[in-house]
């Protein structure tokens, strides 16, 4: 055996163990009191308690910005795939004046950080009495999921040939029904990556979701910045709430995998 088959294990098992620490010291912390916390070192809980998990899922202030949070997510993950579905297949299929300049244009509202954008849609949503609402926030992390998913669709409408198109025309499908049930099939991998990436960035997103709500659609991370009471900070509380931030990423990539997996391999990932 050569030293290359027993090293590669040793350091890939070093490397996943260096990633999960953080996790597991937040899942740690998760069952602790904030007094063992704050004031002894421990690889377990000394005192196990579910109390912090209880709060979140009795405290309306906390169970509610998850409620906001999948909301908004939701929303923004269909208008971001509506809006995107047609806009990738027309650069994908057509040629027209600027389309290789106005493709630039988009990709380049995805590279502006969210910060440029707070100060205006604030002014505008709270005009117009979308604030503190889940359309605020959808519609503005539709400003940089569009550009992303047309990016990633095009790449694959571009591999599917286009004598499929013409072959579904000659047989008598419209548009449409050509679209929905002989397209979209042949594009499933790229729409899971699509998805998957919507959902992840409106997820872990927080300054938008902080500046473009208060109180009835608050999210989870805006609930987790805001909890430092005169008391000092509910480390296990907040603990507790990561571990559960966590829960959503895990089940979306366990349903997606194998779409990631051809996304990797075959489209614009």
């Amino acid at each position: 055996m050569n030293k290359k088959s027993y090293k590669s294990p040793i350091i890939m098992f070093v490397y996943i163990v260096f990633l999960m620490l953080p996790i597991y010291w937040l899942l740690n912390m998760s069952f602790k009191t904030n007094v063992e916390i704050l004031g002894t070192f421990s690889m377990f809980p000394n005192k196990f308690t579910l109390h912090n998990y209880v709060t979140i899922f009795t405290d309306p202030g906390w169970y509610m910005g998850y409620i906001n949070s999948m909301s908004y997510v939701v929303i923004n993950v269909i208008i971001s795939l509506a809006v995107a579905l047609p806009a990738a297949y027309a650069f994908s299929r057509y040629t027209f004046m600027g389309d290789k300049h106005l493709f630039f244009w988009l990709l380049t509202n995805r590279m502006a950080p969210p910060a440029v954008f707070a100060l205006p849609f604030f002014q505008l949503y709270s005009s117009i009495g979308l604030f503190d609402t889940y359309w605020a926030v959808a519609l503005a992390h539709t400003l940089f999921n569009v550009p992303l998913s047309v990016w990633i669709l095009e790449g694959f409408m571009r591999g599917v040939p286009k004598e499929i198109d013409e072959t579904a025309y000659i047989d008598g499908y419209s548009f449409f029904k050509f679209f929905r049930k002989i397209f979209m099939p042949l594009i499933a991998s790229g729409i899971g990556v699509t998805a998957f990436f919507c959902f992840m960035f409106s997820w872990v997103e927080l300054l938008l979701s902080r500046t473009l709500t208060s109180v009835n659609a608050k999210s989870i991370g805006a609930t987790m910045t805001r909890t430092v009471s005169a008391t000092g900070i509910d480390w296990g509380v907040l603990a507790a709430a990561g571990i559960l931030t966590i829960v959503p990423g895990i089940l979306v990539i366990y349903f997606v995998r194998n779409h990631i997996a051809k996304g990797f391999a075959l489209g614009r990932v």
